[in-house]
């Protein structure tokens, strides 16, 4: 379904191949523990980490607290400290950092697990997946404006007189963000990781500071608190649990960047560093805002002493870039997975640490991603203004991942239903809640995730919609492999010394390269490779399952070679294992053909006009099929056509 610009590029479907069972497993060697731990408190935890700059804040405003109820206060923070538990500890920390797919997260991997379980790969499925892409897409947008905007605010206390420039030196900030992404997670992570330890440890220690300051924030420590205020403020806690559930945006980075660092880093830095520092945090901005109501402006950074507030935002201003990388990282992460299932055109993809296969690099991602950043910090240019458009993204996402999550442990883990329900249903509600009261701030900002999700999954549909329609049409004028075969034994065209590698959709037709040479040059090499590549659902694939073969004559050999849909389909590696296997032919000699297809328009080809022009873009958009699966350019033949569609 990969077809970006040619009918024989290889193939990706995860139908293609039959799942290998799903072994959780981490990434993280023993050995480099105490490193990925402080690369992930760097990287997955920068996001989450950052909350306590605007979750109280922005919860008190909506809750329009006057100053006269401690109760407020404690419920608002009670609600800030259980949904962290809730959602976080108990949702991805414990429940769904288990559902890996070979050591990778995210939605496509939870999507993958649960069609292994189902054997079959349901429309409704492949919907779902996309999407919650498409809203973690639109959070990738968000998050790095909201972060930047809150933390350089903070400038404007220690000197009012930088109001003007905020907007100019988030953008600086960010663009330099952006730009610092091709160095690669590792480089990042290892410059991130101490800066984020020191901020955690910052925000801990500020929030025991003022604990003392009104003994009665403990009491937020009980749950009965956070249902108390829900029942007693009604209609209008949905208004603040929108604000509240600013605290856990990030907490989906935990699982979508699994692949990144493995399972056991991450939970241990949560345990040991990253969820005392948030609890703290809040227990600290309560008592102080019990004791000084009119804090409640800014929390934060009105209870930092005076001659520390400076240090205090420029750290609150790395924290906050560095929250950035959570969701760049993940969006990174996500797309890869989409590409390689079918779902987007082909996208350049360059790794960029030798130990850590997941983490990568993807030029026009990052460059789309930094425009649209741009555009948001221009359009709403304060971090409370763009607040209204933080949860819905966020949100959604989580909603579709437990629901995704219910499927997997009912049909795939096998718990009792009863079970199932006691974990999810809870959770699920909770999630509910909090879309709900997110969508009420649908016209005060929420409208900007909806509209980025809605214009991504126009363009997966338009995508796969168009791959399914070319694939169709070249179906109707292909000529069976085997008929090929058997017209060429009748008339023998010249043969020339070598071997030739024609890379094909659909194993079954001949590939419009060779007939192409057959046409135009008249010959036929000693030896025809015809592959296709198939993408399975797991995350990789060993070697012994990675190509299969079937000789067809004394000239043709059709090989399927399947990858992971987390791996580089490396072609010319692949095809040393064919040689492995008893195929004699020299790597280093061997010619590699492609049909490099263009697509032009025509009336009443199947597509809406729109929709026809759209998929051209896409389909022109995408990247080189040389470098996409690794082919050596010195050896690679290129045969163009042109199709109507």
């Amino acid at each position: 379904m990969n077809d970006n610009s040619s009918q024989d590029t290889p193939a990706s479907s995860p139908e293609a191949a039959k799942p290998e069972p799903a072994m959780p497993q981490g990434h993280a060697p023993q050995q480099n523990l105490a490193k990925l731990i402080l690369g992930s408190v760097g990287v997955v935890y920068g996001d989450i980490g950052t909350s306590p700059l605007y979750a109280l804040r922005e919860s008190l405003h909506w809750s329009k607290w006057d100053g006269k109820s401690a109760e407020e206060v404690v419920g608002i923070v009670s609600l800030l400290l259980w949904t962290l538990i809730l959602i976080v500890t108990v949702k991805y920390v414990l429940l769904i950092m288990r559902a890996d797919n070979r050591g990778e997260g995210g939605t496509l991997s939870l999507v993958a697990l649960v069609q292994q379980a189902l054997k079959r790969r349901p429309g409704w499925l492949i919907a779902i997946g996309v999407v919650g892409i498409s809203l973690f897409f639109g959070d990738a947008m968000i998050t790095p404006a909201m972060s930047v905007l809150s933390a350089v605010e903070g400038m404007a206390l220690v000197a009012p007189g930088f109001q003007p420039f905020v907007v100019p030196a988030t953008l600086g900030i960010i663009i330099g963000l952006f730009l610092f992404q091709s160095q690669g997670t590792e480089r990042v992570s290892s410059f991130f990781g101490p800066i984020m330890v020191v901020w955690f440890l910052a925000m801990a220690g500020m929030g025991l500071w003022h604990l003392g300051d009104d003994a009665r924030i403990l009491e937020a420590l009980g749950p009965h608190h956070a249902v108390g205020y829900l029942m007693n403020h009604g209609l209008a806690s949905f208004f603040v649990m929108g604000s509240v559930f600013l605290a856990v945006t990030g907490g989906e980075a935990l699982y979508a960047d699994m692949g990144h660092f493995g399972r056991r880093p991450i939970r241990l830095a949560w345990v040991g560093l990253v969820f005392p520092a948030l609890a703290l945090s809040y227990l600290g901005q309560g008592a102080f805002v019990l004791n000084n109501p009119a804090g409640a402006s800014d929390p934060f950074y009105l209870m930092v002493p005076e001659w520390l507030l400076l240090p205090m935002v420029i750290l609150a201003t790395a924290a906050a870039v560095i929250a950035s990388q959570a969701v760049i990282s993940g969006a990174f992460s996500m797309m890869q997975q989409a590409v390689q299932m079918g779902l987007l055109p082909r996208l350049e993809i360059r790794h960029t640490s030798e130990t850590q296969h997941g983490q990568i690099y993807m030029p026009k991602v990052n460059s789309i991603l930094m425009i649209a950043v741009i555009i948001l910090v221009v359009a709403f240019e304060s971090s409370t203004r763009l607040a209204s458009a933080y949860g819905i993204a966020v949100t959604g996402d989580m909603v579709i991942t437990s629901i995704l999550a219910f499927i997997l442990f009912w049909r795939a883990w096998k718990w009792p239903l009863v079970l199932v329900l006691a974990v999810i249903a809870p959770i699920l509600v909770v999630e509910l809640m909090f879309l709900a009261a997110n969508l009420m701030k649908l016209l005060d900002g929420g409208y900007v995730p909806v509209i980025l999700a809605m214009t991504m999954c126009l363009l997966i549909w338009t995508w796969v919609r168009g791959t399914i329609h070319v694939k169709r049409k070249a179906a109707d004028s292909a000529i069976s492999l085997p008929k090929l075969i058997a017209m060429l034994q009748k008339s023998q065209p010249m043969s020339v010394p070598g071997t030739a590698v024609f890379l094909t959709q659909d194993p079954d037709t001949a590939p419009s390269a060779l007939l192409h040479n057959l046409k135009h040059n008249r010959v036929l090499h000693n030896q025809n490779f015809i592959v296709t590549v198939q993408v399975a659902n797991t995350p990789t694939v060993s070697d012994e399952k990675k190509i299969t073969m079937e000789r067809l004559s004394d000239h043709f050999v059709r090989i399927i070679m399947t990858f992971g849909y987390m791996e580089t389909p490396n072609v010319p590696k692949a095809l040393s294992l064919a040689r492995k296997r008893g195929e004699k032919f020299d790597i280093m000699t061997t010619s590699f053909f492609l049909n490099r297809r263009t697509f032009r328009s025509a009336k009443h080809h199947g597509l809406p006009f729109w929709q026809e022009r759209l998929f051209i873009g896409l389909s022109k958009s995408a990247a080189d099929a040389t470098a996409f699966y690794c082919l050596p350019s010195n050896r690679v033949v290129e045969m163009g056509q042109q199709m109507a569609i």
